[in-house]
């Protein structure tokens, strides 16, 4: 059976349509009458994602929503952030309550394809960790022999607990509470003898969230996979495309060397990609619907993905985190950007 040229011409009108469909953003016009992002956050920890002593959300998964409101609107503080907890993320996301979620949030096939979400992709590969009292006597977490162990609920992190107790039949009692400050503030106050979230989140927990820190030790053990990266519903083809490639231009800077110091020398370079990066040759914005200068303004405001680690994560941060597998691709880790083309 073959197509009649006019149905072929109806096939080619319709395929047309809904090419042009996926291209469209609701969310980006909404965005711009909006004149703000609004940005789903949570209150996690230091270098994360907290509230500075000024009221300001500050941290590395903030820094992401100031990056997309960089491209998007012109500028990286055209940004509503809406507090969300484990209860509320989620609903609030896929419902439109916020334009993306952005936080130490775990991609998984559940969360990625049966509740209306997709995860852009990961901005930091962590893994689940344990942190305890020293007063436990313990080198690692195999040496303890019994505990209690606070947790939030709601998390990926209560069912990887569950799941470690059980396959290792340990006499762990598990404290669950119903946000990460109460989880934290309850092992603090002795009533868990461990605390148990990200690696990222231990960490600066142990550094700025208590005043004795030489009290607590982080155990090296690490007992699953975290790819931790931003949300959006999927029903926008457009405005996941936006969010995801704001951060692979992140990425891509660092790979090129361009960085919010010398951005405007990296203009005349002669490579093709760091030319289309930073708009030179223009034509990367027309295919999300933004200017050519979307990803300058990412660097220029907020800086290359390497820069918002140092400044909330690593060297330049009390958390003093080294890179590990969050390093580039060419230096051995995991982070990686498509070609810009």
């Amino acid at each position: 059976m073959s197509f009649r040229p006019a149905s072929l011409s109806v096939v080619m009108v319709l395929l047309g349509t809904v090419f042009a469909t996926l291209g469209h953003s609701a969310t980006l016009e909404r965005v711009r009458d909006r004149g703000a992002v609004q940005c789903g956050v949570n209150r996690t920890g230091p270098g994360v994602s907290t509230l500075n002593t000024a009221g300001e959300w500050v941290g590395f998964f903030v820094d992401f929503c100031r990056a997309v409101a960089a491209a998007t609107l012109q500028s990286a503080s055209a940004v509503e952030f809406v507090e969300l907890n484990q209860r509320t993320r989620f609903d609030a996301t896929r419902d439109g309550a916020v334009d993306l979620f952005s936080a130490n949030t775990t991609w998984t096939l559940t969360r990625d394809a049966s509740i209306g979400l997709q995860f852009t992709g990961t901005l930091y590969y962590d893994g689940q960790g344990f942190m305890g009292l020293v007063s436990l006597n313990a080198k690692s977490l195999k040496d303890v022999r019994k505990a209690t162990v606070c947790v939030t609920g709601n998390t990926t992190t209560e069912g990887n607990l569950l799941e470690y107790i059980t396959s290792n039949r340990l006499d762990f009692a598990v404290v669950t509470l119903t946000s990460n400050d109460t989880a934290v503030s309850s092992f603090f106050n002795r009533r868990c003898d461990l605390y148990t979230t990200d690696k990222l989140v231990l960490a600066g927990q142990r550094s700025s969230g208590t005043s004795r820190p030489n009290d607590y030790v982080v155990f090296p053990e690490i007992i699953s996979k975290e790819p931790l990266g931003p949300v959006v519903r999927n029903d926008d083809a457009g405005w996941f495309a936006i969010v995801k490639w704001v951060a692979f231009a992140m990425i891509a800077a660092e790979e090129k060397g361009v960085d919010s110091m010398n951005i405007d020398q990296m203009r005349n370079s002669s490579d093709g990609e760091v030319r289309r990066l930073l708009g030179v040759e223009p034509g990367l914005g027309k295919a999300l619907g933004l200017d050519d200068g979307w990803a300058t303004r990412i660097i220029e405001q907020v800086g290359n993905y390497g820069q918002v680690f140092e400044r909330n994560l690593g060297a330049g941060s009390p958390l003093r985190l080294e890179r590990g597998i969050n390093a580039l691709w060419t230096k051995g880790g995991l982070i990686y950007a498509p070609p810009l083309r």
